[in-house]
């Protein structure tokens, strides 16, 4: 699996994108968020406040519960403005 950080993201992991195994019980974006945060205080400080990240899987902006595959891509963003 592809991940991409973006913005505050990148920031706080210093990593702006990587490839991991997926592990087995990561099925959702939700659990694949609970498993980064529990790698190391990087990124359970990007992803303290959940209500402010964004996810797109294979670049479609995507709900917590959307399910994740091993060669899916997964992008982490904040909000966006516009202007």
């Amino acid at each position: 699996m592809k991940i991409l950080y973006f913005a505050h993201f990148r920031e706080k992991t210093n990593i702006a994108e990587e490839t991991i195994d997926l592990p087995n019980d990561v099925t959702n974006v939700e659990t694949l968020i609970d498993w980064l945060v529990e790698r190391n205080d990087s990124f359970a400080d990007a992803f303290v406040d959940r209500e402010h990240v964004r996810v797109a899987v294979n670049q479609e902006h995507v709900e917590f519960d959307m399910p994740v595959k091993v060669d899916d891509e997964i992008a982490f963003f904040p909000p966006m403005t516009g202007g």
